[in-house]
């Protein structure tokens, strides 16, 4: 069974979207060991200078590369990244299980993005839309495509 790991700055401070979470994790597990590592954010001044952004950033990217399991292949989701499909999410869980990586790890930055150590530790950079979501957005989204990903796999009804 596959271990995919969500690492993801900052908390789930809406219970609506803390609760979508567990949901779809709880029926992902059937199919895979699905963890979620949740990183403290970086307290953001209200105008942040750039040297200010640079630190909270580094900051931040120190605890997530730090937070990676050793042999994970790390797929961060960014903005730039490449765009993907829900069968495309399934095909690559898929392959990569074929290459023999047992772990996955997604990256969910902080709100200032990733910091390029990130993106350079990354296997590679996905994108979940061209529209912004909140973080606890992203994550609860996230969460429902691995589960739908695990059906499309296993041949399973959700995905229709």
């Amino acid at each position: 069974m596959q271990t995919i790991e969500i690492i993801a700055v900052g908390s789930m401070k809406e219970k609506y979207y803390s609760e979508g979470v567990q949901e779809f994790r709880k029926r992902a597990s059937a199919f895979c060991n699905l963890q979620i590592k949740e990183l403290p954010d970086e307290k953001i001044p209200s105008n942040p200078t750039p040297g200010e952004v640079k630190k909270i950033m580094e900051t931040e990217a120190a605890k997530i590369l730090a937070a990676i399991p050793n042999g994970a292949y790390v797929i961060a989701l960014d903005v730039k990244g490449k765009p993907i499909s829900s069968e495309g999410l399934a095909e690559k869980l898929t392959n990569l299980a074929n290459r023999g990586f047992s772990k996955v790890a997604f990256v969910i930055g902080g709100s200032l993005g990733i910091h390029k150590s990130v993106l350079d530790r990354a296997n590679e950079a996905i994108s979940m839309s061209q529209m912004t979501f909140t973080h606890q957005m992203a994550r609860m989204i996230l969460v429902e495509q691995i589960y739908r990903a695990e059906t499309i796999i296993n041949h399973r009804p959700y995905h229709r």
